[in-house]
């Protein structure tokens, strides 16, 4: 098979799943039709990792959740609809533009009240959690600018707890880790080398399929 056949395949198998197992609600529909209406990035999950992060947020009982990189909200509704009763969501989001649509989503997915959508540097924001002493996070998941991921990744187990479940998007990127040639690219090996040997996780990348090879970092904090 081709590289076009195998691009079509990998999209029709992502198209079955999510069919199947991720059906979109108005409030999805929605948000993904409003940020591609203001203009922003087409890169949010997709239905089928959203529904992913559902459900690991729901396994793991995680009260208290951050994400480090918002965009128009739609991951943020999938992670808040999996957090426990009461649960509540802290999304860092450099770009006030994107902050304002994610907001709108939100309020739409009736989730305004339970979702904080916090605009600045993720670095300068996740430092300043740490030196306020912000009680542990029980999920964090990272989706942000992929030279920053090493970063966020330290930041990260800072702010954890043993127990706490870190999520880490775009970990394959179409197989380009495995010889990288930006510096995005770069930095995701880097964050995958360190997150498979920092003794204070367990973590697997786990391959997904979309149009084209991406994934999905889990790790557990263990100490």
């Amino acid at each position: 098979m081709d590289q076009d056949g195998t691009r079509e395949l990998l999209a029709r198998i992502d198209d079955y799943v999510a069919d199947l197992f991720a059906p979109q609600d108005e409030a999805l529909e929605a948000a993904r039709r409003d940020s591609e209406e203001a203009g922003l990035p087409a890169i949010s999950v997709s239905a089928g990792e959203g529904r992913l992060l559902q459900l690991l947020a729901g396994i793991s009982g995680a009260r208290r959740a951050l994400e480090i990189g918002t965009l128009g909200g739609y991951s943020a509704i999938h992670l808040a609809r999996g957090l426990t009763p009461g649960g509540t969501l802290l999304s860092l989001e450099l770009e006030e533009r994107h902050a304002e649509v994610a907001r709108r989503n939100l309020e739409r997915a009736g989730l305004s009240e339970q979702v904080e959508v916090r605009v600045g540097d993720a670095r300068a924001s996740l430092a300043a959690l740490a030196d306020a002493g912000a009680e542990p996070f029980d999920l964090v998941f990272i989706d942000a600018d992929k030279e920053g991921y090493p970063d966020y990744l330290e930041a990260s187990l800072v702010l954890s707890r043993p127990g706490t479940l870190l999520l880490a998007d775009n970990t394959i990127r179409d197989g380009r880790v495995l010889d990288p040639s930006d510096t995005s690219t770069a930095a995701i090996r880097e964050f995958n080398q360190r997150l498979a040997a920092d003794p204070r996780v367990e973590a697997v990348v786990l391959p997904l399929l979309r149009e084209k090879v991406d994934g999905i970092a889990i790790a557990r904090v263990v100490g």
